[in-house]
């Protein structure tokens, strides 16, 4: 005798989502952005949706710029459909060579009136909100990539007192370089006129460490990932918890 199974029927209710969701384009090669997030944003409640980009090595302002017309696909790829606080491009080098306004349009063409952080646009903010207007500046960079973030920050206000490129071509050996290195470059890159220091590069792991760097020079440091991450939460009213000068302005 054929038996033949029921099909029962039941009706599903969905939760309503009031998850505060940012989008994170990262570079191919990246090792160190997704991680310093995961941290920062550790038990907040909000999440982190990242796309990569595709990126070939060396660090160059050639390579950097080709990845603009890339943006917007990459932007499409983030979670389709679902509202998005903002969308993170994680490069420094790259926003400050393409510029805010491009960068900007290429996402907004995928994910319309999402606001758009850069990790350059995002230390300019950082600088404002510590009052500072003279900075050292210390990059991984060879120097004519570092050049193009010196002359970002010389047309929006910044006055550089001071600079040092460690001269890494390869963002993935950026993200090994060790803290002791980190620490003495910082040192090295410093100035007496320095209000503040600016440490480059999302792939640099220089926020882990943001505490310890700014005991060795005794002024306020502003890196790529703290930055960015800040700005991220200023616009979703999240206070992130580290010790740090940056993060002790939020209310």
């Amino acid at each position: 005798m054929a038996r033949h199974a029921s099909t029962a029927q039941t009706s599903v209710a969905f939760d309503q989502d009031n998850t505060t969701r940012f989008g994170l384009i990262a570079l191919a090669t990246d090792l160190t952005s997704e991680g310093d997030a995961g941290r920062a944003f550790s038990g907040s409640g909000i999440v982190m949706h990242t796309t990569r980009i595709a990126f070939e090595n060396p660090t160059t302002p050639a390579s950097l710029t080709r990845m603009q017309p890339l943006l917007t696909q990459a932007a499409r790829l983030i979670v389709p459909d679902v509202p998005l606080a903002a969308i993170w491009y994680a490069c420094t080098a790259a926003s400050a060579l393409i510029g805010d306004g491009p960068v900007t349009a290429a996402i907004r063409a995928a994910r319309p009136h999402v606001p758009v952080v850069t990790p350059p646009a995002a230390a300019i903010q950082a600088f404002r909100r510590l009052g500072a207007t003279r900075i050292a500046v210390l990059a991984p960079y060879q120097a004519q990539t570092t050049q193009g973030l010196l002359s970002y920050f010389n047309a929006n206000g910044l006055e550089i007192v001071n600079t040092l490129s460690l001269g890494i071509d390869d963002d993935r050996d950026m993200a090994r370089v060790s803290a002791k290195s980190i620490i003495d470059a910082a040192r090295a890159a410093d100035h007496p006129q320095a209000e503040a220091l600016f440490v480059s590069c999302t792939a640099l792991p220089a926020m882990a460490i943001v505490d310890l760097i700014e005991a060795a020079v005794h002024k306020p440091v502003v890196t790529a990932n703290q930055a960015s991450l800040w700005h991220l939460a200023e616009i979703c009213g999240t206070r992130l918890q580290a010790q740090c000068r940056l993060f002790a302005t939020q209310p």
